[in-house]
């Protein structure tokens, strides 16, 4: 499966292959906080939201997150929710403590971006590599139960169809 998206209406190239529900969500190897390696491994056996933005330092993807941790804090620990960008893990967290984000986990792919190629939302065709926009729901058994790779990265996702994906999941 290949998808189309655009970024401030350009198209761009996505590295990997795109995910579709029913496909086994692949391994990853990100940066959590302090530092620390995480793999899909290391995330608890439970319905799991991956959100992906280019950069918490935009409002959109500031957004998303506080929508996201927002929704999550509702469904407390029956679930476990990601924000995965390139940011810094420094910057990442910084982000979630001034705005009081406490149910969304960071992990950082800016190490060898084996999320974003692995996930198919690595955006290589600008002169900065960025993540594009897009959410993935995983249930416990690792299946992806929702995967949507927003067509216009400057746009929302449908918060909605996530949180619906995830509720089931849980």
């Amino acid at each position: 499966m290949s998808v189309a998206v655009t970024f401030k209406g350009g198209a761009v190239q996505l590295a990997g292959k795109q995910l579709a529900v029913g496909d086994k969500a692949p391994d990853f190897k990100c940066l959590g906080a302090g530092l620390a390696a995480k793999t899909l491994a290391d995330t608890p056996a439970k319905a799991r939201l991956f959100s992906v933005v280019p950069s918490l330092d935009t409002p959109v993807c500031s957004l998303q997150t506080k929508k996201f941790a927002e929704a999550i804090d509702l469904l407390g620990d029956k679930v476990a929710c990601y924000t995965v960008s390139l940011d810094l893990p420094f910057a990442q967290g910084r982000f979630c403590e001034n705005e009081k984000i406490n149910s969304m986990h960071n992990l950082s792919d800016v190490h060898d971006h084996s999320f974003g190629k692995n996930y198919g939302v690595l955006i290589e065709s600008l002169p900065l590599k960025l993540l594009t926009r897009a959410v993935f729901v995983v249930d416990a058994h690792g299946v992806v139960k929702h995967a949507e790779y927003v067509p216009e990265v400057t746009s929302h996702p449908d918060y909605e169809a996530a949180l619906a994906a995830l509720r089931a999941a849980a």
